[in-house]
């Protein structure tokens, strides 16, 4: 029987990732996934015809510029479009326009508040500061502060420097944004409702907070710190959808000679004499490997896939307690024509970027209010965009592909699973508050497809239809990610690691999870990682 050096469990962006590296560093690799398509939350499919539907993720930014390079993802197919613009409607019939080019989108906002446009610039900064401060962090392991290690010692002095480096008034800053509201933060900048609906949407994107809960100024920051172009916190879409992502990273894997195995969903990932050994198919069939890189969340790898006698209790006890908590629905429309929206310009470039509906923090609250009880928002936050304005290649002339991004959907409704009648009456209060501000737009449907938590479990894998495999929390981010002591991409069993968002940096399609892992690996198998700078160097 053939044994793998390094068997990847879920063929998702951090499963190619980890598998791209360790295959470049000469280990024989497979991936095995229970779809019969890569990706994961990654993927793009037509469920219409000739419209190409970005299913679950949907927007590009996150991914590392340094994986994209060492990939070379490009050569492979990626492109990504960065998108123009955007909208917040509205319920008296204006806009809040967003645009690219700042002093675009600082006149729009002095339309709204002369106040707010002045304290753009500041706002602007401040945020940018706190990027540059974590953004390092997210290609490097989080130390143990616990560990003795050289390696850890150095990562924390590392830390620490970093923080010195800060005056007071930085430090105090720092810290107040990891932990403050979103809702706080943007009150110590601006004063109109709107304007500070546009900026608080990114706090509550894919999290079980609302705008109003500590830590929710973090995932703000969480969305702001990839780049297009070298833009940083811009946004793009990929080109043929965000399939394209992960196509371009099997290609990219094809090309290292590793090897992707679809329609093999993993029932047991074996343990003997206390060491990873391989993986037991659904059907029974035992596949060996040397080292197991589970892409899975850290509650479906531990408490589903590993027996539980082969795991220390404490560790089971955080694995456990370790936060999944559904919030996000997706739905994905095409429709025959362009929907008319009459607060925005004929012609404007906003409808090539995010549009919103929310115009105020106090209903993305109430909507946060309707998930806590277990239902879905009867005014739920969209998070609405049309691809193909800017990438034709998704459908038939004339035709589009919409796709709505949903706050907040509970993972159970009132305390019992979803229905299909449940799924068809979510959709429909989509479709109905986009419809509010487009006349005619349910005359433009041609297909739906309506995306709870039950489906995202169910298909993609998400525990809850978490998207990013565990909330972004003070208490679960960086050495506390996912577990305190298993943060650098270990597990309590030898030779089986982790690589998907469930440990640092988190969740999002960045890649960042994926490559640290490889490098772990590569590090306790004493291997260097392949890169382009390596690549360069010899020529």
């Amino acid at each position: 029987m053939k044994i793998w050096d390094a068997l990847i469990v879920g063929a998702g962006h951090n499963g190619l990732v980890a598998a791209c590296y360790l295959a470049r560093a000469g280990l024989e690799v497979l991936v095995v996934e229970k779809n019969d398509w890569v990706g994961g939350a990654a993927v793009s499919r037509s469920l219409h015809p000739g419209i190409l539907y970005s299913n679950c993720s949907y927007v590009c930014s996150l991914l590392r510029p340094e994986i994209m390079r060492d990939l070379e993802l490009p050569r492979h197919g990626l492109q990504v479009i960065p998108y123009e613009g955007g909208a917040v409607f509205t319920r008296d019939g204006d806009a809040l326009a967003t645009y690219r080019q700042h002093d675009a989108h600082r006149r729009e906002i002095q339309r709204f508040s002369l106040r707010d446009a002045e304290a753009y610039d500041r706002y602007s900064a401040d945020v940018v500061r706190q990027c540059r401060f974590i953004r390092p962090l997210l290609l490097r392991t989080p130390p143990d502060p616990a560990s003795l290690r050289p390696r850890d010692l150095q990562e924390l002095l590392y830390l620490g420097r970093k923080f010195h480096d800060l005056t007071e008034t930085e430090m105090a800053d720092t810290v107040r944004f990891w932990t403050m509201s979103i809702a706080e933060y943007l009150d110590e900048y601006f004063e109109n409702p709107v304007v500070k609906a546009s900026f608080a949407l990114s706090g509550i994107i894919g999290t079980a907070l609302g705008p109003c809960s500590p830590g929710s100024a973090y995932v703000l920051l969480h969305h702001y710190m990839g780049d297009v172009d070298g833009a940083s916190g811009a946004w793009g879409f990929a080109r043929g959808g965000m399939g394209a992502i992960t196509q371009a990273m099997a290609g990219s894997l094809r090309a290292a000679k590793g090897e992707i195995r679809t329609g093999a969903a993993v029932e047991r990932i074996l343990v003997e004499n206390g060491r990873a050994a391989g993986v037991v198919l659904a059907g029974g069939e035992e596949i060996r490997a040397r080292q197991v890189v589970s892409n899975l969340d850290v509650k479906r790898t531990f408490l589903t896939l590993v027996p539980e006698t082969e795991l220390p209790a404490p560790f089971v006890k955080r694995v456990q307690s370790f936060k999944i908590r559904g919030s996000s629905g997706k739905v994905n429309i095409a429709l025959g024509a362009l929907p008319r929206f009459p607060a925005m310009p004929e012609g404007s470039p906003c409808i090539r970027g995010d549009m919103h509906f929310t115009d105020s923090v106090e209903r993305m609250e109430r909507g946060y209010d309707d998930w806590k009880a277990g239902r879905w928002s009867a005014d739920p936050f969209l998070d609405m965009m049309i691809p193909t304005t800017l990438d034709p290649t998704m459908a038939p002339p004339g035709q589009h592909f919409m796709s709505c991004f949903v706050q907040y959907c509970p993972p159970k409704v009132e305390g019992r699973d979803w229905t299909d009648a449940d799924r068809d009456a979510f959709g429909k209060t989509v479709i109905d508050q986009i419809a509010e501000y487009s006349p005619g737009f349910r005359d433009l449907i041609l297909h739906a497809e309506i995306r709870t938590p039950r489906e995202l479990e169910a298909e993609v894998g998400l525990t809850e239809g978490n998207i990013f495999q565990g909330e972004l929390t003070f208490d679960q981010i960086l050495f506390n990610r996912p577990v305190p002591g298993y943060a650098q991409y270990r597990s309590p069993v030898a030779g089986l690691y982790m690589c998907g968002s469930s440990t640092h940096p988190g969740g999002g399609v960045m890649g960042a999870p994926g490559r640290n892992a490889a490098s772990e690996i590569l590090r306790d198998l004493k291997r260097k990682p392949v890169t382009m700078s390596d690549a360069y160097a010899v020529l």
